[in-house]
């Protein structure tokens, strides 16, 4: 089994259990047509942290960004400080995607992404943008719940970020799906 680095997960089992069963219109659907909450487990996604400085109108900014490691689909994640001793923890699980992008490619992405992010504030506030990105040594997980709905053979699965506790949309199920199905074809 893998040995990985960790944040530190804000939401517990039980919370994530509760949030998952919680009862409501939206809950009492998702049970009619998928099926009641079989199962919760925990997921951990790889990601290369990266210190990046923004230099835009005269003034520089320096910010933290993690980038998802697998293939970089993921929005970034930012981070307000680099993460403490107090922030991490080690731990052994199967439950971890591979990373599959190297440092230069990953670099690049991110650069991209937060040049992309700049630009969503406004066009015209942008003036001599420059952005560059050292990658910070040793990768993260980031840590999520995973709630399996269903009857029989078929299951439907809902992602919580277990820092945030947000509900995750599709970028983050395809990347479980295809976690999924790889270790189902290579069994």
């Amino acid at each position: 089994m893998p040995s990985i680095r960790s944040l530190r997960a804000n939401v517990t089992r039980e919370e994530a259990m509760e949030q998952f069963a919680s009862h409501g219109i939206g809950t009492a659907l998702k049970n009619t047509v998928y099926g009641p909450l079989q199962s919760v487990a925990d997921f951990y996604i790889p990601f290369l942290l990266f210190q990046v400085e923004i230099q835009n109108r005269g003034k520089t900014e320096s910010r933290i960004y993690g980038l998802d490691a697998i293939n970089g689909s993921l929005d970034p994640y930012q981070f307000e400080d680099l993460p403490g001793t107090f922030d991490i923890v080690y731990l052994e699980t199967r439950n971890c995607a591979k990373p599959m992008l190297d440092e230069a490619g990953a670099k690049a992405l991110l650069i991209s992404k937060v040049r992309r992010l700049l630009f969503s504030t406004g066009f015209f506030r942008m003036s001599n943008l420059q952005i560059t990105a050292e990658v910070v040594p040793g990768e993260i997980h980031i840590p999520y719940w995973v709630g399996f709905r269903g009857r029989g053979p078929r299951a439907q699965f809902t992602v919580m970020d277990a820092m945030r506790r947000t509900i995750e949309g599709a970028k983050v199920r395809h990347l479980l799906r295809d976690w999924l199905t790889s270790i189902a074809v290579n069994s």
